[in-house]
């Protein structure tokens, strides 16, 4: 993987790692609870090959400050600080779990700044059926905030209304990508949450479950290269 960079965004230092070439156009990757930017290690060659590519650890996460303040408009202010402190707006915004629920956020939010939209298996802005429950942290060194993950689950729980009004404010053409029947998020409510986007288009993965770019490698870039050949 790329090496990594620092960058103060508001009160945090986030590192991220880049690819490709300096006039290709850019997109941001933005990883899921518990991981950081090398999650992406399997598909950022092959998106590399067209775009200028910014991996993200997120705040709680990877190499990024742990500050023990969370939450997914946290993870969306400091997506947008990302973009703005390095100049690259409009972006093709690329996330995955709680990197997609912070990436439809950001679209909703700061339109002007994203030109494609990806969400991989994001959580669905409704309260979560059954309740999510926190386990105890794992035993040994920890490998993100768990802080962040209570924050993650509270608001999985009970996400603020407002998230699902905002959707249909999304403008930038949008792919979401879904992981079939074996994902623990509820697939009907993904095809839901791409029916109340305008310009969104629905795509599953089957047997891919909540992991798509890590389990499906190639049906994934299938997916998103023609996307973006697409919609660009």
């Amino acid at each position: 993987m790329g090496d990594v960079r620092k960058v103060q965004v508001g009160d945090v230092q986030l590192a991220y790692r880049e690819w490709g070439e300096a006039d290709a156009p850019p997109a941001v990757l933005l990883h899921c609870l518990g991981e950081d930017g090398e999650d992406w290690r399997g598909v950022v060659g092959r998106l590399a090959t067209t775009h200028r590519v910014f991996a993200l650890d997120q705040r709680g996460h990877g190499r990024s400050d742990w500050p023990g303040e969370y939450g997914f408009e946290r993870w969306r202010d400091d997506a947008i600080g990302f973009v703005q402190a390095l100049g690259l707006a409009p972006v093709t915004l690329i996330g995955h779990s709680l990197g997609a629920t912070a990436a439809l956020l950001l679209a909703a939010h700061r339109p002007e700044l994203v030109a494609q939209l990806i969400a991989e298996e994001p959580a669905p802005p409704i309260p979560a059926d059954p309740p999510q429950q926190v386990p105890e942290p794992p035993p040994g060194p920890p490998l993100f905030d768990w802080r962040a993950k209570l924050a993650a689950v509270a608001e999985r729980n009970a996400p603020a209304p407002q998230w699902r009004e905002a959707l249909p404010g999304i403008t930038a053409p949008t792919l979401v990508i879904a992981g079939g029947p074996t994902s623990h998020i509820p697939q009907h409510h993904l095809a839901e949450l791409a029916g109340a986007i305008p310009a969104a288009r629905l795509v599953t993965v089957e047997d891919a479950g909540h992991l798509v770019h890590e389990e499906r490698p190639g049906a994934y870039l299938a997916a998103v290269t023609s996307f973006l050949a697409g919609s660009g």
